[in-house]
């Protein structure tokens, strides 16, 4: 019977991964942010009625499932992604905006929402705190989704990232000081004040210590071995590893992980990773983040619509309007005194601070017999469906009105030059096509070509000066050529290997040699 329960909720999965991999494929295919098709189609196929789709419906919206498919299968996996290819340089430039607006952000957003819940909803302490921590994390990932169509400035994504790795650890904290001690430290007075602040700080500062030395150990351990799979998986076994380790002794596990994942992927990645187990582990990643995204975005969609919010609306029209004042506040508030952070970017990073799975998942996490569980997730899943698709749906348009685009010099009267060179190349290509077809005369045809030739060359020239001004568009460029130069050397080995000329030893040796020039081209770029 066991046996046959396990078959099935296999099956289950796998008509999950392909609704999921289906509608991601296809947001991709159109260049919209897939987060949001998939929490939109997971929340119509929840509300029609589609026998085939009613078990897999009843299946993923069980609490206890959902709770354990994100916050234990996929939050370290997306965390850690996320982490392992930050740079430390990135965020070392960033550090102020990042950690203002994680920590200092994080707490005004806490501290508003959690006061004006008990103030206008009449919620007592515990429930208006609780959900207080809720609102106050942050989900980069359709964002980022939208920032990659769209084309923003590199620094904004990673300062939004960066906020949200760190924002999401401190939100589950607070999550958890609210739920289930925060009652006890208030009746225990300023002695009891004193106990919250330090468990904050023991939480925090075990999970600092727990990721930084499994980080460390593991990056360590990559120094005396170059087996890029082997590697992929100590990978595996330090994200999951750090976050269960500090959440048996209740400290935060998502502080562990992405501390852990930011040492191995910088301090490793520096001392023990070849180019091509670089390259290796961050395809992997990239195919589990991808996975999991799509997965929880469709899984948030379905539990959606289990949620009855009609009886609660006027708490629902109050308590949007609220996550937005307290996002703004937390926003413009703590990056107040950073002056070289230009004010359209805070506009950007106020309105993208969406709502996502994580407050989901720790809704419900929550004991069935929590005072207020009722009320907090609807009015959790309320903001969250707001924010991921009113919010998601016009960031790209706000983006587009903002003019917040990279600042590439030259990149403009480069694309135009292009243009230009294409349209008269393919003119001339075109001439000698129909010149051939309807038999016209030498005397006309070089005429026309001879007229392109000449607006060719001095296109050519003007390129030409255009790189001597601007050397990062040839560069651009070049590497661009070389890439698929190499790919074409990636072709030509595996040619010979399957032609039996080479044996496997030289082909992996060739294609290692090959795999670090594109990694080297790569981190130029």
């Amino acid at each position: 019977m066991e046996e046959l329960d396990l078959h099935h909720i296999f099956e289950l999965g796998l008509i999950l991964v392909m609704i999921a991999a289906g509608i991601t494929a296809i947001a991709k295919k159109f260049k919209q942010p897939y987060p949001i098709a998939l929490v939109i189609i997971g929340a119509l196929i929840g509300l029609f009625n589609i026998p085939v789709l009613e078990p897999l419906k009843l299946f993923i919206t069980e609490g206890e499932v959902f709770n354990f498919v994100i916050i234990t299968l996929f939050l370290p996996a997306l965390l850690g992604e996320a982490a392992l290819k930050l740079p430390f340089s990135h965020l070392k430039e960033n550090k102020k905006p990042i950690f203002s607006l994680a920590f200092a952000g994080t707490f005004v957003s806490y501290l508003i929402i959690g006061f004006a819940t008990m103030y206008f909803f009449d919620f007592s302490i515990p429930t208006a705190f609780v959900f207080a921590a809720l609102m106050s994390a942050t989900d980069p990932v359709s964002v980022l989704s939208i920032f990659k169509s769209v084309g923003v400035h590199k620094r904004l994504a990673v300062v939004i990232e960066g906020e949200s790795l760190f924002n999401d650890g401190l939100a589950v904290v607070l999550f958890n000081i609210s739920a289930f001690y925060l009652l006890s430290y208030l009746d225990a007075g300023w002695s009891g004040l004193g106990s919250g602040i330090w468990e904050f700080i023991r939480v925090v500062a075990l999970g600092l210590i727990i990721g930084g030395s499994l980080g460390y150990g593991f990056s360590i351990l990559t120094k005396y071995f170059d087996d890029y799979p082997l590697e992929i998986i100590f990978s595996v076994i330090l994200f999951y590893g750090s976050f269960l380790l500090a959440e048996s002794v209740h400290a935060s596990g998502v502080i562990a992980v992405v501390v852990a994942a930011l040492i191995f992927g910088n301090y490793g990645g520096r001392i023990g990773m070849s180019p091509t187990t670089k390259l290796n582990i961050n395809n992997f990643w990239d195919v589990a983040a991808l996975l999991a995204n799509s997965l929880v975005f469709l899984m948030v969609g379905l539990e959606i619509t289990r949620i009855d919010l009609v009886d609660k609306w006027q708490l629902i029209i109050a308590a949007i309007p609220l996550a937005l004042i307290a996002r703004s506040a937390a926003v413009y508030g703590s990056l107040m005194l950073i002056r070289s952070f230009p004010l359209k970017w805070k506009h950007i990073l106020n309105w993208g601070g969406l709502k996502g799975s994580l407050s989901v998942a720790l809704v419900l996490s929550l004991p069935r017999d929590f005072p207020g569980r009722e009320d907090i997730l609807v009015l959790a899943f309320s903001v969250v469906l707001f924010s991921l698709v009113v919010q998601g749906l016009s960031l790209k348009p706000l983006i587009g009105f903002l003019g917040v685009k990279p600042d590439r010099e030259g990149s403009v009267e480069f694309e135009k030059l292009i243009a230009e060179l294409h349209r008269y190349e393919t003119a001339i290509t075109e001439i000698h096509r129909v010149k051939k077809k309807l038999y016209i005369t030498d005397p006309v045809s070089d005429d026309l070509i001879n007229t392109y030739q000449e607006k060719i060359d001095q296109l050519k020239n003007q390129i030409n000066e255009l790189f001597d001004r601007v050397p990062d568009l040839k560069q651009k460029q070049m590497n661009t050529l070389r890439k698929h130069t190499l790919y074409a050397e990636h072709e030509a080995v595996d040619l010979l290997l399957r032609e039996e000329i080479i044996s496997n030893e030289t082909a992996d040796r060739e294609h290692e040699r090959i795999t670090d020039a594109i990694v080297k081209i790569e981190d130029r770029h």
